[in-house]
């Protein structure tokens, strides 16, 4: 059996923009056994898509933290046991940073990335076997589809499929609700906490109930605040991605900045409104299936009055 090892290790958000890379290579190649080495905490959703055999975790981000501490070095060295421990034919690192490439070196296989003209870390580039030239004006998600194309043979087609099933994911009577992503690591991307807040008193108005998820300790700390000034809202529970997943599979509609939970609501087809402030939506905006509005620009967020009327448009 083929088998091919991608690399794609975080973040969420990356992760979720090669999964069409996935599909398509699994319908290409349906007998090839497909493997994705990835952080820790973004297995469970990859685990969702019905091609990957195999979700090989691995915990940079934690790694870092205490990095030469003996138990982290065992935990390494255990981990690059398990990556050793299989060939493969072809080893496709899309993420193209000099710890993704140092990681297919060590992997048995035919090493590929972006060449040095196109990667986000151009000495990444020397330790690959094949560099393939993927324009880096692309939206992320063609440069994973074109990248993986071309090392298994395929040109990419149609639009991007994801592989997830929203409707396998959305829990039983989940009821009628909104999912508010506010939270993103980058300030530069946030959208003003009144705002939301106004944003939220109009919702309420109409009968929507709201969920406010968080990551760290301050995106904890706002979602407080902001429900506390909404009747309607609710501060969602901590959870890992696969069950994050099944929340935003049974939303109504998102409205959220460009984080990685959007992403995700636009891989299941949830009808979806993405406040932009820091970043470029034609590079890395939000592509699905379901309705959506993309709002704002780098350097320019989009008005209160502005996502409330686009609200109106997507909502069902």
């Amino acid at each position: 059996m083929i088998g091919i090892l991608f690399i794609k290790t975080s973040s969420l958000g990356d992760v979720i923009h090669h999964m069409p890379a996935l599909t398509e290579a699994r319908r290409v190649r349906p007998g090839a056994r497909f493997s994705w080495l990835v952080e820790e905490a973004f297995a469970p959703l990859v685990r969702l898509h019905p091609g990957v055999a195999e979700a090989i975790p691995v915990a940079w981000r934690r790694w870092r933290k205490s990095l030469y501490a003996p138990a982290t070095l065992a935990e390494i060295a255990a981990s690059l046991r398990t990556i050793r421990a299989r060939s493969y034919d072809d080893i496709i690192d899309s993420q193209g940073l000099l710890r993704s490439a140092i990681t297919a070196r060590v992997a048995h296989g035919r090493r590929h990335g972006y060449d040095s003209g196109s990667i986000r870390e151009p000495l990444a580039a020397a330790f690959y076997d094949v560099r393939h030239r993927v324009s880096r004006e692309l939206h992320a998600i063609e440069r994973n589809r074109i990248l993986t194309g071309r090392v298994l043979g395929f040109a990419p087609q149609g639009a991007p499929d994801y592989g997830l099933d929203r409707a396998s994911l959305t829990p039983r009577n989940a009821g009628q609700y909104a999912v508010l992503l506010h939270a993103t690591a980058r300030p530069e991307k946030q959208w003003p906490e009144e705002n939301w807040i106004d944003l939220g008193e109009t919702l309420g108005r109409n009968g929507v109930e709201l969920v406010l998820p968080w990551g760290s300790k301050a995106e904890q700390a706002r979602s407080q605040r902001i429900a506390a000034r909404l009747p309607h809202a609710r501060v969602a529970e901590r959870q890992p991605l696969d069950d994050m997943a099944r929340l935003i599979a049974g939303a109504s509609f998102v409205v959220g900045v460009d984080t990685g939970l959007l992403h995700l609501a636009a891989a299941l087809g949830v009808p979806l409104v993405a406040i932009f402030a820091g970043s470029k939506p034609g590079l890395t905006g939000p592509i699905g299936s379901g309705a959506m509005a993309v709002l704002g620009a780098l350097g320019s967020a989009p008005a209160l009055a502005d996502v409330l009327r686009a609200v109106e448009r997507i909502a069902p």
